[in-house]
């Protein structure tokens, strides 16, 4: 059933008070954004642990080059590049079968994963830039995601154009790790900020649509495993929308 921004006409599973779909709608929303709060502060905590414990040589081990001394990624920093988007597709793909509790447990493992592969940042970037950026990040995000809320514009339409924006900058990330090109790298950037951002009001109004129209008669379980699927796309939407601005606004570290 598309999207209808007009959604008291046409109440979900039969019901006809909206006083009681508005209510199930805000409580289903707050958990969707405590879920997602909670796991972007578990990857800030388990990034910047790494990153300022022994483990940060664990992770990127200091070996002898020829520009000198550096710390290089190793085994761990490229399983932890990958294991998130493993964790992502077994949430996707198993979220009707999995019972809650390990929808839960594979988000909370999820969050271990980023934070782990977030690492390198606090040694590319200096801390002060990481802040200022992750600031104007959060500020565009939530106004984004309350216009994607509250719109009465149909956005849906803009759903393939945005997604084919996605695949251009994976393709274009993949090219760009062979030929190094800085003007594609900031092409990729400019380019990533507007799809992530239409991303984030897009997906606020899908959420809000497929619990108007299904997840709210689903019951109680499956409303609790898709909020924690939704919050998994929302917190993929930050943590992109945040790594594309730091490229673009932060500040190099010395280190680097």
């Amino acid at each position: 059933m598309a999207f209808n921004p007009n959604y008291r006409a046409y109440p979900a599973a039969g019901i006809t008070d909206t006083s009681v779909l508005d209510a199930g709608l805000r409580s289903y929303m707050l958990r969707v954004y405590n879920w997602m709060a909670s796991g972007l502060v578990l990857t800030g905590i388990v990034a910047y642990a790494i990153a300022n414990t022994s483990l940060f040589n664990v992770f990127y081990p200091l070996v002898q080059t020829p520009q000198g001394p550096m710390h290089v990624p190793g085994g761990l920093a490229y399983l932890a590049m990958f294991a998130p988007l493993v964790f992502v597709m077994v949430l996707q793909f198993g979220v009707n079968r999995l019972s809650t509790q390990a929808a839960q447990g594979l988000y909370w493992a999820f969050c271990v994963a980023m934070g782990a592969s977030l690492t390198s940042i606090f040694f590319i970037y200096t801390h002060e830039s990481i802040v200022r950026v992750f600031f104007i990040a959060a500020a565009t995000f939530a106004g984004m995601s309350l216009y994607g809320y509250t719109t009465r514009a149909d956005l849906s339409r803009f759903g393939s154009f945005l997604i084919m924006g996605l695949i251009g900058i994976i393709v274009a990330s993949l090219v760009n790790m062979f030929i190094g090109s800085s003007g594609l790298q900031f092409a990729i950037s400019v380019i990533g900020v507007l799809v992530f951002v239409g991303l984030t009001a897009y997906d606020t109004q899908r959420i809000k649509s497929d619990y108007v129209n299904s997840v709210y008669s689903y019951g109680p379980e499956m409303a609790a495993k898709r909020s924690v699927y939704d919050s998994l796309q929302l917190l993929l939407n930050f943590i992109n929308l945040f790594l594309l601005m730091l490229q673009l606004f932060g500040n190099r570290s010395s280190n680097n």
